[in-house]
C-alpha cells in the first residue's frame, strides 16, 4: 500500500512539473521582457575587437537594444543582420532562451596581417583573405607589410604567405615585418638578429625559408647572429650572405 502511495506522489510531482514546463514554454514573448544580452565570442583563442559595451553600442545606433524590450518585438533576424554588416564580424548567431536572456554569438573576423603601404594605405588582411578596414579603436599585433604593397598582391600571394606564417610557430615568432620591394619582391626583417632575409618573388617561400632556418642553426649560432646584414636565398639551392662592415 505505501509503495503504490508512493508511485502516486511521484507521479504528481512528475506531472506538475511538467505542467509548469509547459507552461513556461508556452507562455507568450509578450509577458516576457529582455533582461540580460549575453554576448559569447566564438573565436575565444583570439582576443579581438568585440565586447558587450561595443555590441550595445552598434544596436542602440540603429534603435535595436534589446534589453527591457518585450521578447515579441526582438527580431533576432534583423539584429543577426545589423551586427554581421560590421567590417570586424565574420557571422552572428542570436537566440531567445525562455529566463528572459537574449544570446548572442559572434565569430570575428581574425586578421593575418597588417598592411601599410608607401601610399598611405592602411588596412588588416583577415583569416579569410578579405580586406579589414583600419580601425583606431582596433589595433591587432599582427606582422605589418610595408613598401609597394598592392591590393591584389596582399589578398593573393602575401595572403597565402601570412597563412604559412600563422600555422608556422617559428617563422610567426621570428619574423616582425614584411617589406615589398618594386615588382613584387619581399624581404623579411626578423626579431631576433640584426640582418634581412631577401626572399625575391614568394615562389617556393617554404623551401627557402626552410634554407634560412638551417643557415640559422649550422651558421649564425656559430659565427654570431650580427655577422652578416643580409641573408638572400632567392635563387635554388644557395645561400648567398653579405658581410656586415
Amino acid at each position: 500500500m505505501l509503495k503504490n502511495i508512493l508511485i502516486a506522489l511521484f507521479l504528481l510531482v512528475i506531472l506538475g512539473y511538467l505542467t509548469m514546463s509547459v507552461t513556461v514554454i508556452n507562455r507568450k514573448d509578450t509577458e516576457l521582457v529582455c533582461n540580460q544580452m549575453k554576448l559569447v565570442v566564438k573565436d575565444s583563442l583570439f582576443t579581438g575587437f568585440m565586447n558587450d559595451k561595443e555590441v550595445e553600442k552598434i544596436l542602440k545606433k540603429h534603435g535595436v537594444s534589446p534589453i527591457g524590450r518585450a521578447f515579441d518585438l526582438i527580431n533576432t533576424d534583423t539584429i543577426e543582420k545589423i551586427l554581421t554588416s560590421h567590417p570586424l564580424i565574420d557571422n552572428v548567431e542570436c537566440y531567445k532562451t525562455p529566463s528572459g536572456k537574449l544570446f548572442v554569438e559572434i565569430y570575428q573576423r581574425i586578421p593575418l596581417l597588417r598592411v601599410m603601404s608607401a601610399k598611405g594605405e592602411n588596412y588588416y588582411i583577415d583569416n579569410k583573405g578579405a580586406i579589414i578596414p583600419q580601425d583606431e579603436r582596433c589595433v591587432a599585433h599582427r606582422i605589418i607589410v610595408t613598401g609597394n604593397v598592392e591590393k591584389s598582391f596582399a589578398l593573393t600571394k602575401l595572403y597565402n604567405f601570412g597563412l604559412f606564417l600563422q600555422d608556422n610557430p617559428f617563422w610567426s615568432a621570428q619574423i616582425e615585418q614584411i617589406n615589398v620591394l618594386p615588382r613584387d619582391r619581399v624581404e623579411l626583417i626578423p626579431r631576433v638578429g640584426n640582418h634581412v632575409i631577401y626572399l625575391g618573388r614568394l615562389n617556393n617561400f617554404e623551401e627557402k625559408l626552410d634554407r634560412v632556418k638551417e643557415f640559422y642553426r649550422n651558421g649564425l649560432d656559430k659565427v654570431g647572429w650580427n655577422k652578416y646584414s643580409r641573408i638572400n636565398v632567392e635563387f635554388s639551392n644557395q645561400i648567398v650572405c653579405t658581410k656586415r662592415e
